[in-house]
């Protein structure tokens, strides 16, 4: 798969600098300086975004930007830099059956952070931890005692040991941290106790051959720890013990580890020279910090800096939505905002140190030249940058999935709903044959423990209509509750929230549907969501239009099944009853009704790649219609064709007939003629629908000036903007 990233010019550019060069101090894939931003200390970063972002892809993306490799090939940073994946399974739980009080997810991320930092950087001496590893060791003592796995203790403790230790090419990496750990083992076999012993030998390890003052300091800096009495052995025990009582007791000991980790970078950049040899600032990039250790790292970083505990290291975290419980006083600019400049102040709260930037969609044209980078030995049609970016609404996840299915199936490329069906290889060389396209989106985009549930209430509209799906397809146990819970839950993971639909995001919401669709090869489970929601709406007051007794969803939900006759019968007989902008909207909403596979003459699933909404909204099929008695043959006929040309220009799964836009503006004009009323409004829509059907983009319904229909407001729902409040909720 491609990895360029595309439209995240504000975080990297160079010249002038962006957000990261301004705040690291070095501009991105060079060893020169940039002048720092914040110099008394910096924001933490926090970027915000849906499944599906970007947002890794960011942080993969600084990852590259500051590290290089010398003549030999060996990775050598610009500046030391760690990345940790807060949702991967080291931090889920102890690596070991051991008791989960000397170990916690923050202690773990902190050992993988500081390993990291150690890795060397170019043109400066390689960083320890002296402090953080005083206080990894005294915590994970306590379950060392007792136990006979010595050689299982040595490998933990020579693990943690290894963060104090400098390695040269002249010297065997190790060494020194496994004189230690025998040193730490034999004491602590005495009969003194075990934590009191391990501390006090990895102390005097830590001092053993220090004179400088500078190099004293780390050893006695426990000293400071509450109620220690200036002991540092004693501060050491006191962290343990709290450590160990879990809760409150545990996040204070948490933060004093942090704040070990940071005290250890702070005094590698400090001290005479010391700017010589290192530029710019160390970085931290946190990836999914609403789980596992991120709530923790995050409040230890953001009450020291508020209590007046300051650091110069960059962090950089990414979450899921924008509504995260800690960053409720964050400072919130968009990503073009902080091009130049943050225009950053903190206030008193804690969370008023961080900085919430959301990553946007991509543009169109973004999503014209990612899909080009992609397919670069490979035609397709050019329409299908448009498309997809009208399907994915600028989704860089779905944005590269699609163009790789189109370049792995060139045949397909014509149609998103072929190319979202058809199995997509991720890696070169990959022996199977891969899980659909649309399979694999939902596997990133959507929580894998709720998409059995969200294939079905994805065609729901409201609480209501949600609640009439889970009786009817879902275990009993699910119900109201479990409804409520799963909208809390996409709200949480930042899934958008739009009136008049259960599944906010069209994309995801397009892509759950699909799913149901395929779910049996008859569609049974399809046809049954549907009827389900037909009788829900049928039974009670809905949401309606205007119309009095017209249910707009449920003619919405009988197009899904391919029944158009309710919907057409609906647009003819209200075209001069409702006012004219209530009409349109009624029109874009009933074509908004998934389609999927073709139908047969009589509304009936086949097999084939046809699709008969061409054929209806170009005339074709004409000939055979017999109106009902009574109606105005002519108009019924123009609504049918009208109703196909929208329903087909405007289904994200397929590429705009250019024949069908035509026709589309052709229809709109001829009706303008029948109600003068509303004649302008009609002939404006006639202009700008087909124009944003062929560039990809979504139908509104126009203001225009001069009408004299009353008509108002540019909703995209029945009754949007009536005074009467009537339409679709």
């Amino acid at each position: 798969m491609y990895g360029r990233l595309y439209g995240r010019g504000a975080l990297f550019d160079v010249e002038p600098a962006g957000l990261v060069p301004r705040l690291v101090g070095i501009r991105p894939y060079e060893l020169h300086a940039q002048r720092p931003e914040h110099p008394s200390g910096p924001p933490l970063l926090v970027l915000a975004g849906g499944r599906g972002a970007g947002k890794s892809a960011v942080l993969g993306e600084l990852w590259e930007a500051y590290t290089g490799h010398n003549r030999r090939g060996e990775a050598r940073r610009r500046t030391p830099v760690a990345l940790v994946d807060c949702e991967d399974e080291q931090f889920a739980g102890p690596p070991h059956e051991e008791s989960p009080e000397s170990w916690s997810p923050v202690w773990q991320a902190l050992l993988v952070i500081a390993e990291q930092l150690t890795e060397p950087v170019k043109a400066a001496g390689q960083l320890t931890f002296p402090r953080l590893t005083a206080g990894l060791v005294a915590v994970r003592a306590s379950d060392w005692s007792g136990r006979t796995d010595s050689d299982r203790i040595r490998r933990e403790l020579v693990r943690i040991l290894l963060l104090n230790e400098r390695a040269t090419r002249f010297t065997m990496a190790g060494r020194w941290a496994a004189k230690v750990a025998s040193k730490v083992i034999a004491a602590a076999s005495s009969d003194d106790p075990f934590v009191a012993a391990t501390v006090e030998a990895t102390l005097e390890a830590l001092s053993e051959g220090v004179t400088h003052r500078k190099e004293q300091r780390p050893a006695t800096w426990y000293r400071a720890y509450p109620n220690a009495g200036g002991n540092a052995k004693r501060g050491l025990l006191l962290l343990a013990g709290n450590f160990r009582a879990g809760g409150t007791s545990r996040e204070h000991a948490e933060r004093w580890l942090v704040r070990a980790l940071l005290a250890d970078l702070a005094d590698a950049y400090s001290g005479i020279g010391s700017h010589l040899t290192r530029l710019g600032r160390p970085l931290v990039l946190l990836d999914n910090a609403r789980r596992g250790p991120g709530p923790g790292l995050l409040d230890a970083v953001l009450r020291d800096r508020a209590d007046g505990v300051t650091d110069q290291v960059i962090w950089v975290a990414t979450v899921r939505g924008t509504n995260h419980p800690a960053l409720g006083d964050a400072v919130r600019r968009e990503l073009p905002d902080v091009a130049r400049t943050t225009d950053w102040e903190p206030g008193t709260s804690p969370s008023s140190r961080a900085l919430l930037v959301p990553l946007p969609p991509l543009s169109p044209d973004d999503t014209l030249h990612m899909v080009g980078a992609v397919c670069y030995d490979t035609e397709v049609p050019p329409q299908l940058p448009h498309a997809t970016h009208r399907l994915t609404g600028g989704n860089p996840l779905g944005i590269v999935l699609l163009a790789t299915a189109a370049r792995q199936h060139p045949d397909r490329a014509a149609s998103l709903g072929r190319l979202l069906i058809a199995k997509v290889k991720l890696e070169e060389g990959q022996a199977d044959d891969g899980r659909p396209t649309y399979a694999e989106l939902l596997r990133r985009l959507v929580p894998a423990d709720r998409l059995d549930e969200l294939t079905v209430l994805a065609a729901a509209h409201d609480h209501d209509s949600a609640v009439a799906l889970a009786h009817a397809g879902l275990p009993d146990d699910f119900g109201a509750s479990g409804v409520r819970s799963l909208r809390a839950r996409l709200a949480e993971e930042g899934l958008t929230a739009e009136p008049g639909q259960f599944v906010g995001d069209p994309f995801v919401r397009t892509l759950l549907l699909l799913r149901l669709h395929h779910r049996h090869p008859d569609h049974a489970k399809w046809r049954e969501v549907h009827e389900t929601m037909i009788a829900h709406f049928a039974a009670g007051p809905g949401a309606r239009t205007p119309s009095p007794g017209a249910d707009a969803f449920r003619l919405y939900h009988e197009l899904a099944l391919g029944d158009t006759a309710g919907a057409v019968a609906h647009l003819r007989d209200t075209f001069t009853v409702l006012r004219t902008r209530t009409w349109l909207d009624t029109l874009r909403f009933l074509a908004s009704a998934p389609y999927f596979h073709a139908h047969d003459a009589e509304g009936r699933d086949f097999d084939g790649h046809d699709d008969r909404r061409t054929a209806v909204a170009l005339g074709r099929t004409d000939a055979a219609q017999q109106p009902p008695d009574g109606v105005n043959t002519a108009l019924h006929l123009r609504i049918r064709r009208l109703l196909h040309a929208v329903w087909q220009v405007t289904d994200p799964l397929v590429l705009p007939d250019p024949k069908v836009c035509g026709r589309l503006e052709f229809e709109l004009l001829q009706l303008s003629d029948l109600r003068p009323a509303g004649g302008a409004l009609l002939f404006a829509a006639s202009q700008s629908w087909p124009r944003d059907a062929r560039a990809g983009r979504p139908l509104r319904t126009p203001t225009e000036e001069g009408d004299t229909d009353g008509d108002d407001g540019d909703g995209n729902r029945p009754g949007d903007g009536d005074d009467d409040g009537d339409g679709v909720a």
